[in-house]
């Protein structure tokens, strides 16, 4: 039997003496903590030499490679040369491998888990390669080396910086412990304690060894992932009470007893007969291979997945800004041109964050928060400038949804018709960029859909399809365009309205390629399409900033209209004059979970569908440029339904000018619209019976 021993600088507590088999052999792994005695660390290294096998060193300071410079720490070396009979390790080759391959793992394994986190790393120069690893996925790193070793108030923020940091502070380990190189003044340890965990509030994933955050409170490890090693399962409860969703243990759990990388790299050193520097590569990765196992994603509280985006939102009018404080006091008390000069300035403003989301959880488990970020221009003030204008405004917005961690950004409402509609911003970003136009035309068409069947106006087919005609202006559109072409397979006729001819007649080309048999009637605007008062059901998508669109009052009694547009195409006052015709603000969703969230104008829990998209694609964890530019891709609008089923998005009520529709409401449209019909019939029937009537004759002599 072969004998192991660990001696730690850590605590006694976690002390074990056990026999286990390994690589084949049997082994006894002993481990004996000194509870950061140094003296007593070098006398039982002295003893035990006669007895081990292989002696590990554990919770001491390991030799380091920082860019291309290898670091010596001397207490360490100190404590190694006091055996001299059998090898010695720290398990440092063993850590390096199981460090990366634990970051990758769960890189895989969670699909673009580490994508724009914001990482904290407790001692960076120990963990370079790790780190490294990450800036792979990620710019958003944070090291603590200069507020913990050297009592700077300032993080490290790159791994240049840390080459520097590590070249500059390494030969002032000779006057350290070998166990922490910190201030030694109490109070400027507490002080840059306060600090740590104030940006451990901020960080999505914590990169430290257990003992460094185990007096962390909730407060700074709710909900974050932590990159750590030897988590027993008392440790893991511990953290279960502190909040943590994730743990990436990266040493992996071989026996019943959790034991440090230290021990299992002598292990392997005794197994073998071999010396430290000895191993090669491939004898590790022979090793690796044998034992089948792998790092370990642990979940505390059951599985829970923290993904984060940012979504941009921009005043739809100047009474929108006249609504926030204190701009509402200088409104009510100054005179018009003072608010349109407000409006000028304000397109000019930098981003800053409106609102920030909590509270969003799909079924399977999986949660997402954001940020809501304002660009202060108006549609007016938009249109007013070059789209370059607006780009500037968008990538400053950007490079602010990164620093807050943000993985993906949705455009909201003009942001997106501006220039190429998202294809510059795309390219330029520092991060993935969708419009959420794919998931707009879905629930737009989806909203219409129900809405039609709440009303009971238009028959449907077994086959689903609605028997009647339908319209959509701004039918050229990105939004208008694939509301077409799903529109064409769901309603006997369609009648599409935009003011570019050739634009038409290409859309009208792919769709009865699509749909053979699809009837299409095109219109440079709704007032000119003589069947503007036949229509069923009409959707508006166009970008004409509240400019009149239809005549309402030529619309057919019981028409549900669907506006997509922002600012909205159908104003209120319109809206008022046709109580008989069901407009429908687009297609909000509702958003699982208990959400909390600033007013954006819609009730609790509800988003508009662009905004919708953008966390159902965090909620994924599909991190990509989803949706942009003016050409929709089909299979993206069919994408985004079915990923939005499955994380729980829904309809949300069915909502107008005047707020959500109730049944009650509903029926009253109805109601009015038959009353209208058959007003309407009787007209037309009068009108016939008339045509009909012979002429009286006057003269019957001429008979």
């Amino acid at each position: 039997m072969k004998t192991v021993v660990s001696i730690s600088l850590g605590k006694d507590a976690l002390d074990y003496d056990f026999k286990t088999e390994f690589l084949g052999q049997q082994f006894r792994v002993v481990r004996i903590g000194t509870n950061n005695d140094v003296k007593r660390a070098k006398k039982l290294l002295r003893e035990w030499q006669t007895k081990a096998n292989v002696i590990g060193l554990g919770r001491v300071r390991e030799h380091y490679s920082v860019g291309t410079r290898n670091f010596i720490q001397k207490n360490t070396r100190s404590l190694e040369q006091c055996v001299s009979q059998v090898p010695v390790t720290t398990g440092a080759t063993l850590r390096g491998i199981l460090h990366e391959w634990a970051i990758r793992h769960t890189q895989i394994e969670q699909g673009n888990f580490f994508n724009n986190s914001r990482v904290l790393f407790f001692n960076g120069v120990a963990n370079y390669k790790a780190a490294a690893v990450l800036n792979e996925y990620t710019d958003n790193l944070h090291f603590a080396d200069s507020v913990l070793q050297l009592g700077v108030p300032k993080f490290i923020t790159s791994l240049s910086g840390l080459e520097l940091y590590a070249a500059g502070t390494h030969p002032l380990n000779k006057w350290s412990s070998p166990h922490v190189l910190s201030p030694k003044v109490v109070a400027l340890k507490e002080w840059n304690r306060f600090i740590v965990k104030k940006a451990a509030q901020k960080a999505d994933v914590i990169a430290a060894a257990y003992e460094e955050i185990e007096d962390f409170s909730l407060e700074e490890l709710g909900g974050k992932t932590l990159l750590t090693s030897t988590i027993s399962q008392e440790r893991l409860d511990r953290l279960k009470m502190k909040g943590v969703n994730m743990v990436v243990d990266m040493c992996p759990q071989l026996f019943d007893t959790t034991v440090g990388i230290n021990v299992i790299e002598a292990m392997i050193l005794a197994a073998l007969d071999k010396k430290p520097g000895e191993l090669t590569q491939d004898d590790y990765l022979e090793i690796l291979t044998s034992l089948d196992t792998e790092p370990r994603i642990l979940y505390p509280a059951g599985y829970k997945r923290l993904n984060r985006f940012a979504f941009v939102i921009h005043p739809l009018s100047q009474q929108y800004l006249s609504r926030a404080k204190p701009l509402d006091l200088v409104a009510k008390f100054s005179p018009p041109s003072v608010m349109d000069t407000v409006e000028k300035a304000m397109a000019y403003a930098p981003p800053f964050v409106y609102s920030h989301v909590s509270g969003i959880k799909s079924p399977t488990g999986d949660e997402a928060e954001g940020w809501l970020i304002t660009v202060g221009g108006t549609p007016k003030e938009i249109m007013a400038h070059s789209p370059e204008f607006t780009y500037r405004r968008l990538l400053a917005a950007a490079r602010m949804a990164k620093r807050l961690g943000a993985q993906i950004m949705g455009l909201g409402a003009f942001t997106k018709v501006v220039g190429d509609a998202g294809v510059t911003v795309a390219k330029r970003a520092p991060l993935p960029i969708t419009t959420g136009n794919s998931y707009s035309a879905s629930g737009a068409l989806w909203a219409a859909n129900e809405a039609t069947k709440r009303l009971g106006l238009v028959k449907v087919s077994k086959q689903g399809k609605v028997q009647g005609k339908a319209m959509v202006v701004g039918a050229t559109g990105a939004i208008g365009s694939v509301c077409a072409r799903l529109l064409a397979k769901a309603v006997l006729e369609i009648h599409l309205v935009a003011p570019e001819t050739a634009k038409l007649l290409a859309l009208k080309e792919t769709i009865l390629k699509e749909t053979p048999d699809a009837k299409v009637h095109l219109a440079t605007s709704a007032d000119s399409d003589k069947g503007l008062s036949d229509m069923d059901m009409i959707v508006t998508a166009t970008s004409g900033a509240g400019k009149k669109i239809l005549d309402i009052m030529k619309v057919k009694p019981g028409c549900v209209i669907t506006d997509v547009a922002r600012p909205l195409d159908i104003p209120a006052s319109d809206v008022a004059k046709r109580p008989d015709v069901l407009v429908i603000e687009s297609g909000e969703i509702e958003l699982p979970g208990d959400v909390k969230m600033k007013d954006i104008g819609l009730p609790p829990n509800v988003a508009f569908a662009c905004l919708a998209e953008t966390i159902v694609l965090a909620l994924e964890g599909q991190f990509e440029n989803f949706t942009v530019g003016r050409n929709i891709e089909w299979e993206k609008v069919k994408e985004i339904y079915k990923l939005g089923l499955k994380h729980g998005m829904k309809l949300a009520a069915i909502s107008g000018v005047n707020g959500v529709y109730s049944d009650e409401d509903i029926e009253k449209v109805k109601a009015l619209a038959l009353k209208k019909r058959a007003a309407l019939k009787k007209k037309e029937d009068t009108k016939v019976v008339k045509m009909k009537k012979p002429k009286a004759v006057k003269n019957k002599a001429a008979i």
